[in-house]
């Protein structure tokens, strides 16, 4: 997405990115970045918590009407829950769930070669498997 960014604001176009990629998105060097401290997949806040995600987005707004130097990041007042441990578990592998990922892993292999096999040139998503 950053690289998007920055070829269509080379083109003319303004552009704001939001993530949770702090380190990547700003070595990339897009013109303007919300960065949110909650899990990848997340930028925009909390699933269901309106009020948060409608924050996010009039900061990302004012940002994106404010910003007047290249390379501006702007961090959003969230975070995920009072002790943040989702970071604890996120892409964790250990002895306490290293059988049941590789058992996923193998059941996600078996369901690509057939979905493959039976003409399908994308396989669902992990999430609607």
């Amino acid at each position: 997405m950053s690289l998007v960014a920055r070829n269509l604001e080379a083109h003319g176009i303004p552009t704001l990115v939001i993530g949770s990629a702090l380190d990547i998105v700003e070595h990339c060097g897009v013109a303007r970045y919300l960065h949110s401290d909650l899990p990848l997949g997340n930028p925009c806040g909390t699933p269901y918590d309106r009020d948060m995600q409608l924050s996010i987005i009039n900061q990302a707004i004012t940002l994106l009407h404010s910003a007047t130097v290249p390379n501006t990041t702007e961090r959003t007042p969230y975070s995920w829950s009072d002790d943040n441990n989702w970071r604890d578990d996120y892409a964790k592998v250990d002895d306490s769930n290293r059988e049941e990922l590789a058992r996923r892993g193998k059941e996600r292999r078996l369901l690509q070669t057939e979905q493959k096999a039976g003409g399908i040139e994308r396989a669902a998503m992990v999430a609607d498997g």
